[in-house]
């Protein structure tokens, strides 16, 4: 070939690599009709209430990052369209106090993990890869720049403090093969082959593992991050997880302030050592030698490591018992020292929450000696602070105040910031200033906004709106009304249960209601919004709906979160049983569904089988646990059935069904399947054929039972779904089945 013809064949190369480019640059940034405009053209019923097309027409924040000048707030929402079966999240920016807001993108593909690199630049994902633009002086975003060429993949980022590296996930091999693995000559062959335990996670194979990766930052992208210019901070053909599975994300590294140690936390096990243990831990790795020091070893969950300002802490959130997935959070610290070749050394670690009997979540350091946390207590998620005494002077708040008077070991005292009557539920703050912070903020009646908390106010700070993203919905609707009711449990214990209200609420009518059965099994009813389980919109379906924190919830201590391990038939299901015999007193509820998801799930199918005096007239569950020994044999995390069902950690397979321990013995006695001889009331039964946590098995046995013994019953199986119904229009039609049924047994 001559050297002419090489030389057009390598002009034709560039010009359609060029015009490839084009192609996907155009695909990503085309307009998407997807966005506010969708919020205001959301059709109502034609008595003003909120319908489920409305509730997937909100825009969902989240996200929020402070400009580091701290003048500006980069954010994401997602909108969603039912006729295209699909969302799109584009990028917004506002100042500080919500004004000037401007839509940066109206893009086709979604954009996401927005990150500021200067107080221009921003960093952002799509498809898959790092993108660098300008915001410019107009508000737009200007040239965008490719930055990573990560085969892979990329699922999220960090930049260092010093903005030379960048920290991303991807993906390697696991341990489960497919048939081209093996054999190149079987490209079709579509099969699945693993050789132990933890095979699958939550709603997918483990073909893939991700893998934390450290690579040099070219803000221009002419030196662009790759798989092969990158450092594996595990190393190369490692087996474990970084972040863990299923929902670890970038939460679980944390860059230190000088830009060359990382702190993660690291579950190092696989196989069935991983899915008997919760046992992850905190380490800290050196860019510059490669060196990795473990910070903490033992017990369960070590998670959320954050360094402090001067790198001289390290705070993170940790579970002291392996195997027990809902241990207390505790907040814990430990000193970081370096060596004078600049590799770090661990001090003396405490737990600076000792004393505080309720979980700890969030945290981020202010200062030295001042860590901001969110906290679930009494069925609010409140945000607190933990301050050294030694610094309580300049902080303006004293130990009688904090702590009632009494200096923990400590050191530390841990002081609620926001009010005891404030029902919303805060995240932890995303910047911090003496006079505020600026945090996230929710509420059964509202989805996530974005809010300072002026702080100085001795009845708790107050509440300035920054963002009002689905105003347009909510400023056409009334509020429902909230109650928090304490009703009396069998065994004389004060039980919180919220109890919301339709509408326009006129007492002298009667209304049907909704007893809804929490999932987890630990958890907690508190004033969070959910788009799959929306109280507001059954409520506006005309429902009363009852709310109620049963034993197993973690916003009210320890002891009444643990005592429902062991005895998922017992105390929790009186609890319910309770809550709806005191509202259905009420001369203004009619008939009354008991409606629950996941464990929740479990707690429809034995009330079923207990349902002797026709307490509830109809049953919904969703994804829920109808025989134990067959979810014991078949879910995927076997941590979790092994510790609450009677094992309460006292040893390998003292959970299982062949089990010698009473509890065991017991708790497997008690499976809703022992009692479908006494169903008689109308069920449906709602599964995911996707939900590997609860496979969808148990809802088609419950069906099946049901209708063997000639009850009323409906089965819904989503092919594609898993524990939860994510697409558009599935979730608009599990709505609209929701409701259908509701209203054809209780109204």
């Amino acid at each position: 070939m001559s050297r002419k013809s090489s030389g057009v064949l390598s002009f034709l190369s560039i010009l359609v690599l060029t015009f490839a480019f084009y192609c996907i640059l155009k695909l990503m940034t085309q307009k998407n009709d997807n966005g506010p405009a969708a919020i205001e053209a959301a059709e109502f019923h034609p008595d003003g209430r909120m319908s489920a097309e409305d509730l997937l027409a909100l825009g969902r924040l989240s996200d929020p990052q402070m400009s580091p000048d701290g003048s500006r707030i980069l954010y994401g929402v997602s909108y969603t369209s039912v006729e295209e079966n699909r969302a799109c999240r584009q990028i917004f920016v506002c100042n500080r106090d919500g004004s000037g807001r401007i839509q940066l993108s109206h893009d086709g593909s979604s954009i996401s993990n927005a990150r500021w690199f200067d107080d221009r630049h921003i960093l952002f994902l799509q498809k898959g890869q790092i993108w660098s633009a300008v915001i410019r002086k107009d508000g737009k975003l200007g040239r965008r720049t490719q930055l990573s060429q990560v085969e892979e993949g990329i699922s999220e980022f960090a930049i260092s403090p010093d903005k030379a590296n960048i920290l991303y996930i991807s993906t390697v091999k696991g341990s489960v093969k497919r048939p081209s693995d093996c054999w190149a000559d079987l490209p079709k062959a579509d099969a699945y082959e693993a050789d132990d335990l933890m095979n699958r996670h939550w709603d997918h194979w483990v073909t893939d593992i991700p893998h934390s990766y450290v690579a040099a930052l070219d803000i221009r992208g002419k030196q662009p991050v790759t798989r092969e210019k990158s450092i594996d901070l595990l190393g190369a053909g490692c087996p474990f997880e970084l972040p863990t599975e299923p929902f670890g994300g970038m939460e679980q590294l944390s860059w230190n302030p000088d830009g060359r140690h990382i702190a993660y936390s690291c579950r190092r096990k696989a196989g069935r050592d991983y899915a008997f243990s919760t046992d992850s831990d905190i380490y800290i790795y050196d860019i510059l030698s490669g060196a990795t020091v473990q910070v903490c070893e033992g017990g369960g969950y070590d998670t959320d490591p954050v360094w402090s300002p001067d790198g001289g802490r390290l705070a993170w959130i940790s579970m002291e018992r392996d195997g027990y997935e809902a241990d207390q959070q505790r907040l814990m610290l430990a000193d970081i020292s370096y060596g004078e070749d600049g590799m770090a050394k661990v001090g003396k670690s405490c737990c600076i929450s000792a004393g505080f009997d309720r979980n700890v979540a969030g945290p981020v350091w202010e200062n030295e000696s001042t860590i901001w946390f969110n906290s679930l207590v009494d069925g609010i998620q409140a945000i607190y602070r933990a301050v050294e005494f030694s610094s309580y002077g300049a902080r303006d708040c004293d130990a009688e105040k904090a702590c009632g008077g009494r200096e923990d070991i400590s050191g530390w005292a841990l002081v609620r910031v926001t009010a005891e009557d404030d029902w919303h539920d805060y995240g932890s703050p995303f910047h911090i200033e003496p006079d505020g912070i600026w945090c996230s903020s929710q509420s059964m009646n509202r989805p996530t906004e974005l809010v300072k908390l002026e702080l100085g106010g001795e009845e708790g700070p107050a509440i300035q709106a920054i963002t009002n993203e689905n105003g347009a919905l909510f400023s056409q609707l009334e509020d429902p009304k909230m109650e928090a009711r304490m009703i009396r449990t069998v065994d004389g214990k004060d039980m919180l249960t919220w109890v919301m209200y339709p509408p326009h609420f006129d007492p002298s009518k009667t209304y049907p209601a909704i007893t809804i059965c929490l999932g987890g099994p630990q958890g907690t009813i508190s004033q969070s919004w959910s788009y799959r389980w929306c109280y507001r919109l059954m409520a506006e379906q005309g429902y009363i709906v009852v709310l109620p924190n049963r034993r197993g919830t973690t916003a009210f201590g320890q002891e009444w979160c643990e005592q429902i391990s062991g005895d998922y038939a017992g105390l929790n299901i009186e609890d319910y049983k309770s809550a709806a015999r005191a509202l259905k007193a009420e001369p203004y509820v009619g008939k009354m569904a008991a409606c629950g998801a996941s464990y929740g799930g479990y707690s429809v199918y034995y009330l079923a089988g207990h349902n002797e005096d026709d307490l509830f007239d109809c049953f919904i569950a969703h994804a829920g646990i109808f025989n134990e020994e067959q979810m014991y044999y078949s879910t995927e995390e076997m941590w979790f059935p092994e510790f609450d069902n009677g094992g309460l950690g006292r040893g390998y397979l003292s959970g299982s069904p062949w089990s010698k321990l009473p509890e065991a013995q017991k708790h497997y006695s008690m499976s809703p399947h022992k009692f479908v001889e006494n169903w008689h009331t109308p069920i449906l039964c709602i599964h995911g054929a996707m939900d590997f946590r609860i496979p969808y098995e148990q809802g088609l046995a419950a069906f099946n039972c049901a209708r063997m013994m000639g009850v009323e019953a409906r089965l819904i199986v989503f092919p594609e779904e898993n524990h939860w119904i994510l697409s558009p229009q599935n979730a608009l039609f599990w709505h609209r089945s929701y409701f259908e049924w509701l209203d054809r047994w209780c109204r």
